[in-house]
């Protein structure tokens, strides 16, 4: 393409945010309403970026995320699109499928219940 070209013909499209769907947020939110009832978790935030969903969960709005759930397309094909990291960046859990990697918080419901 020369510079002498119009303009309609370069395409600047902006790739398009990654975002959770409504099944995949009602998931999570399931998880997370559980540990707001037991009174661990106060609030959580929602980032649609150009490479991932993020869900942070805090223990208190002022602290860093104790959680981050993130969705990543990108490595659907490799290690799973989806991930819990933790407050220090470690990786908890990965795969495939958000219920299987949500399943990662049942053993700190069965924490609550002892």
């Amino acid at each position: 393409m020369t510079p002498f070209e119009p303009a309609q013909q370069q395409s600047h499209r902006q790739p398009a945010m990654v975002a959770f769907n409504r099944g995949e947020l009602s998931k999570i939110l399931n998880v997370y309403g559980f540990f707001v009832a037991s009174g661990d978790w106060r609030d959580y935030a929602i980032d649609s970026l150009r490479d991932a969903a993020v869900f942070s969960i805090f223990r208190r709005t002022s602290e860093a995320p104790l959680y981050r759930i993130e969705k990543t397309p990108k490595l659907a094909r490799k290690q799973g699109a989806y991930s819990i990291i933790s407050m220090t960046g470690q990786i908890l859990k990965r795969g495939h499928e958000l219920e299987q990697v949500l399943r990662y918080f049942d053993r700190q419901k069965l924490k609550l219940a002892n």
